[in-house]
């Protein structure tokens, strides 16, 4: 007899009863504690796993990695999928191979090339008006004039001085330095 007091060898022609001993245990506390007992002993053994896992490297992310990875080949290898793989390879070729597909993949390449050459013809205008406007008097004489006040600002700090020259013509007085805070 098990533990539970009940004779498990079906081939006894007491199979299933409990022992006189165990007559007066009711049943249904009996096994309420051996259900708690088989779920500390369920929830020990999850912690336990979940601990080696990490020990080892393995997360929640890796084992749904795994899964996916081989779901996908399980499908990869079913017939369904090779059957659909098959069928879209002859459409494909079909296709390809077809006086309509060969026709529009010219006409595309065509106007690929020609617009290549037209973005290429702008740019080039683009980059010729660009240097006319810079070869301007107009564009010369605002060069100048940021070169003068270039010169000007960073003029005084080349000469050792921190300080910019002031707007009233007299370099020889520097700025008051004022700290804003």
């Amino acid at each position: 007899m098990d533990s539970a007091g009940q004779d498990i060898n079906l081939n006894s022609p007491n199979k299933g009863l409990l022992s006189d001993s165990m007559t007066d245990v009711p049943v249904d506390t009996t096994v309420e504690e051996e259900i708690v007992t088989l779920r500390q002993v369920l929830a020990a053994k999850e912690r336990h796993c979940g601990e080696l896992k990490r020990k080892l490297g393995l997360s929640a992310l890796e084992g749904l990695k795994q899964n996916l990875s081989r779901s996908w080949r399980d499908v990869q290898v079913s017939t369904a999928y090779m059957k659909t793989s098959e069928k879209l390879g002859e459409w494909n070729e079909k296709v390809t191979q077809s006086d309509l597909y060969k026709k529009t993949q010219e006409t595309f390449s065509q106007a690929g090339q020609k617009t290549s050459a037209a973005l290429s013809t702008v740019g080039s205008a683009i980059s010729r008006k660009l240097g006319d406007m810079r070869n301007s008097a107009t564009f010369k004489s605002f060069e100048d004039r940021v070169g003068t006040i270039k010169s000007k600002v960073v003029g005084g700090r080349e000469n050792g001085s921190d300080h910019l020259p002031s707007s009233t013509g007299s370099d020889d007085k520097p700025l008051p330095d004022h700290t804003p805070f």
